[in-house]
């Protein structure tokens, strides 16, 4: 656990635009309560990256500060998400003799030791090893294969990894506010534990999370995560995008985005007047009248453009029909009036929006889909999936890449 203290976890979400810190209790049946809260607007991240590791630190600190003061607890590690770093999926076989006998735990941990150790040849940071489906004497598609005789098991294991140099970042930022890591888990893949039902994630299910500067994908199938990537475009974009064109403070454009903002055009847009204040101009005279329809015009070729690079991501991965009909949107940038009906379109699939689910003790502001991260990062933990330690490692090659998940999706197809 995260702090040390009898089933009390800490889960920190580090995002380019908020940085949440929920810290919470798990029982011996992995039911989470939560029991304190922070969260603090995300100075120092662009894209997910860290970018300015004093201002990183100076929030960090303070939504931690925020959690313990509301808990009553002090917490030494937490959970952290990973959205930079360029995380990739690679697709590993492995296989060890068994000699005849029954297959039991001790050989299952062989299998997978042997996968971490050629995850790690991959020379990237290794964050998730996930088996997907096993074989034995060459029979795959075997979900379980205790008690079962054979003389080679194998085992086919997604393996998610990123760059070593942003999660060194992430890290020392971490150290400078003096909280450790207890775990690192990709983004989406928190999202998916925490908003995503269990028929969805058997059946198969494409999750993608809209934060503020990056998306995240992650497709479930068999309860198993096969597929996860990143579109370093979110909702901080769309932000600026309404800054540069109508000339309008930051601040401003996403005051305008959240209250009047749509990526669908409505039919009474063109009469309806917005108040823009103008850049540099203190005075309300100075405000210009556009119609809505010229800031519907702005935000929806950016969305378009999101559900775009998502589709070509998925269609090059192999996973835009095995993953099935269904898309679970969540995350803050996910809330924007017309998002939903974009993706549907686009993607050609089924489209609900995710919040999270499964955690007790949250407050109303945050049972929404942007604590959907945050909120998975404990289901994270509560699972037992703990990662400590990094590893120095340069990038694949984007072609390596994807000659890789042209790897997963075949054995996804020959097993699924």
């Amino acid at each position: 656990m995260s702090s040390g203290k009898g089933g009390l976890v800490a889960a920190l979400d580090i995002g380019s635009t908020k940085i949440c810190c929920f810290i919470a209790r798990v029982d011996d049946k992995a039911l989470i309560k939560v029991e304190g809260i922070g969260h603090q607007v995300s100075e120092g991240m662009r894209c997910g990256a860290v970018v300015d590791i004093e201002a990183v630190e100076a929030s960090v600190r303070a939504a931690a500060d925020a959690a313990e003061r509301m808990s009553g607890e002090t917490i030494r590690r937490a959970f952290v998400n990973v959205s930079s770093g360029f995380p990739n999926s690679e697709a590993i076989h492995v296989e060890v003799k068994i000699a005849g006998h029954q297959v039991d735990e001790n050989d299952i941990r062989r299998a997978l030791v042997e996968a971490r150790r050629k995850a790690e040849l991959l020379e990237r940071e290794v964050l998730h090893t996930i088996p997907v489906t096993y074989s034995i004497d060459g029979s795959r598609g075997i979900r379980d294969p205790r008690g079962m005789y054979g003389d080679r098991l194998g085992v086919d294991i997604h393996v998610v990894t990123a760059a070593t140099g942003p999660l060194r970042n992430l890290k020392l930022c971490m150290d400078r506010g003096h909280l450790g890591i207890a775990g690192l888990c990709v983004s989406s893949y928190a999202s998916g534990l925490s908003c995503l039902v269990e028929d969805e994630r058997q059946m198969g299910v494409t999750l993608i999370d809209m934060g503020g500067g990056t998306t995240t994908i992650a497709v479930f199938m068999e309860d198993a995560l096969v597929y996860t990537d990143v579109v370093p475009i979110g909702g901080q974009h769309i932000t600026n995008d309404i800054a540069r064109g109508m000339l309008t403070p930051i601040a401003d454009a996403e005051r305008l985005k959240t209250l009047h903002g749509s990526a669908l055009r409505g039919s009474s847009d063109d009469r309806e007047m917005l108040t823009i204040p103008q850049m540099g101009e203190a005075e309300q005279e100075f405000s210009q009248s556009v119609p809505r329809s010229m800031l519907s015009g702005i935000i929806q070729p950016r969305v378009e453009e999101i559900f775009e690079a998502v589709h070509e991501r998925l269609i090059a991965s192999g996973f835009e029909h095995a993953a099935g009909k269904r898309v679970v949107l969540t995350g803050g940038a996910s809330q924007l009036q017309g998002v939903r009906e974009v993706a549907a379109r686009i993607l050609d699939k089924q489209v609900r929006l995710g919040r999270p689910l499964r955690v007790d003790g949250l407050a109303e502001a945050t049972v929404g889909p942007a604590f959907s991260t945050c909120a998975g990062l404990l289901a994270y933990a509560a699972q037992g999936f703990v990662r400590k330690g990094n590893v120095t490692t340069p990038m694949l090659a984007p072609s390596e890449s994807r000659s890789t998940m042209a790897r997963v999706s075949q054995w996804i197809r020959e097993n699924f």
